[in-house]
């Protein structure tokens, strides 16, 4: 059962595999760039090697990336989502040099167009990169949202709308955060409540899409539509959730990554996943 944590790429992306290291991950996220720009410097040819043989080295994976939140493929202004789409683009494409399997994204936000009209202008910008063989195979996953603002993503039936107007099945899944399905009103504190919102997501999506889950708690109560991580059993999810999640043998093989608070020497993080796996009894 692969836990781990979002990594530092600090001195290069190849540096996060030590920290992973020092945390205890088995996977890992990371960004590949920072994620507050735009536009970053393409990937040294040595840095490119140095992370693969880290990798090897270090035998954490899978290492999922996640992109940059300044992208928005939803967005109605044509400025924003062409520029969106090249950031998104080169994003795709480091991840198939580094040979990075997924890629999460937040899903956009519609900015006053609405939903359906955003869902749309998602797919097109999806379809085009696809169509356009960019990231050769690295997949694309959907993360689930809180819902703040106008994002999208905070309803199963906003990926089951993708996933009917995106055909490329092959190069998109989904990642499920617990804090933000909580926050945008699923309810999994309960093995009622647990088992009525992985229906509900597997008669709309499907749990086969499923191939990362975020581990966050919630500072926010159930149904606040804001986006706040806490630590693993001390927000409003509480640990049950975690328990009933971490034991769910459809869910055994999927990494789970933490993305909760940290200081500098990262205690949080050994603290947090040795916490959910001392909650593993399968």
């Amino acid at each position: 059962m692969p836990f781990g944590a979002h990594m530092s790429i600090a001195g290069g992306v190849s540096k996060a595999f030590a920290r992973g290291e020092q945390v205890g991950c088995e996977a890992m996220q990371i960004f590949s760039k920072n994620e507050r720009q735009w536009v970053a410097r393409p990937l040294p040819e040595a840095e490119i090697a140095a992370f693969k043989a880290e990798q090897a080295r270090s035998g954490i994976g899978p290492v999922i990336v996640h992109d940059s939140y300044l992208i928005n493929l939803a967005a109605p202004a044509d400025e924003l989502w062409e520029k969106s789409m090249r950031a998104f683009a080169d994003e795709l494409e480091r991840c198939a040099l580094l040979d990075i399997p997924y890629l999460v994204t937040h899903p956009g936000a519609h900015t006053g167009s609405g939903e359906e009209a955003a869902l749309e202008r998602e797919a097109v910008a999806l379809n085009r990169l696809f169509d356009e063989g960019v990231g050769g195979t690295t997949t694309v996953l959907l993360e689930t949202t809180a819902g703040q603002g106008t994002a999208l993503g905070h309803r199963f039936e906003h990926l089951a709308r993708l996933f009917e107007l995106v055909p490329h099945h092959d190069r998109m899944a989904v990642c499920v955060d617990t804090c933000h399905i909580f926050a945008a009103g699923y309810d999994i504190r309960t093995p009622t409540t647990y088992a009525t919102t992985f229906a509900e997501f597997d008669r709309l999506v499907g749990l086969d899409r499923i191939k990362c889950f975020h581990l966050n708690d919630s500072q926010k109560d159930l149904g606040s539509r804001v986006d706040r991580h806490a630590h693993i059993g001390q927000g409003f999810l509480g640990l049950e959730a975690f328990r009933l999640l971490v034991n769910d043998p459809r869910f055994r093989s999927i990494p789970k990554i933490i993305e909760t608070p940290k200081g500098d020497a990262m205690l949080e993080d050994i603290e947090n996943l040795t916490l959910l796996r001392s909650l593993v009894t399968l």
